[in-house]
């Protein structure tokens, strides 16, 4: 039943996702189209399992740093946010701080992690985790913030501290904002991590795809992006799974 419910879900996807291909593969075949400008998706298939590419390592490299840099900005997002939340001293310190930070081309500072930091995973993840921090800040601070006066009157009723009620109102009722700032950046820290990629790596799916550039290969950088996709929308769907066990009435807040 749930496989036929999903069905009805997502067929307008499935149907858009095989027309699209089917466009492409006929555009490649009847058009003359060079397949260095453009594989057909039997090439960038193929390309999937190429065995002259070591995938398992370039995806698990990869992986890592999707991974290290979402748990980063989802920890320091929480963290960030709960402390503006706390006192208007901090959120008048840290809030035109933390826009300025993002405001900056993360492309420009990629650089800098390599002199500062060298070649590695980690410069990756920081990368991953500078994009995608900010959501979860402001949307926990905003969780934290709106919540109902009639709940934090209680709370003052029963003479409960501060911490008391941050813990048992205020991040309850956040919960929902930050699950949904989490969805956000999931996507970032992709992002985030094959801009490292690009600037500085040895490895990696963006490395993959910075060296098909002087081959011409073109369908191999496809195949790249898709394993990029697909890794992406694996942690996208664990975050909507995590969110759906732990808070399911948050879903309806995006």
């Amino acid at each position: 039943m749930k496989i036929k419910a999903l069905a009805r879900q997502y067929w307008p996807t499935i149907v858009l996702f095989v027309s699209l291909l089917a466009i492409w593969q006929l555009a490649v075949s009847y058009s003359g189209i060079r397949a260095y400008l453009l594989p057909s998706p039997m090439s960038v298939l193929d390309a999937l399992w190429a065995p002259e590419v070591p995938w398992a390592q370039h995806v698990w490299t990869t992986t890592w740093e999707i991974i290290g840099a979402f748990f980063m900005a989802a920890a320091v997002g929480v963290m960030l946010g709960v402390a503006i939340a706390w006192s208007p001293l901090i959120a008048n310190a840290l809030v035109p701080f933390l826009v300025f930070l993002n405001t900056l081309p993360k492309v420009a500072i990629a650089p800098l992690f390599l002199v500062w930091m060298g070649y590695g995973i980690f410069p990756n993840m920081l990368m991953g985790a500078l994009i995608g921090f900010f959501p979860v800040v402001i949307n926990t601070a905003v969780g934290l913030s709106q919540v109902e006066a009639d709940m934090l009157d209680l709370g003052r009723v029963f003479n409960a501290p501060k911490w008391l009620i941050f813990a048992k109102i205020r991040i309850p009722n956040a919960l929902p904002y930050i699950l949904s700032s989490l969805k956000i950046t999931a996507t970032a820290a992709v992002v985030g991590a094959i801009v490292g990629e690009f600037v500085a790596s040895q490895r990696g799916l963006g490395y993959v795809i910075v060296t098909t550039q002087s081959s011409m290969n073109t369908s191999v950088a496809f195949a790249a992006l898709i394993w990029i996709s697909a890794v992406g929308l694996a942690l996208y769907g664990l975050v909507v799974l995590v969110a759906h066990l732990w808070a399911p009435w948050a879903e309806g807040i995006d």
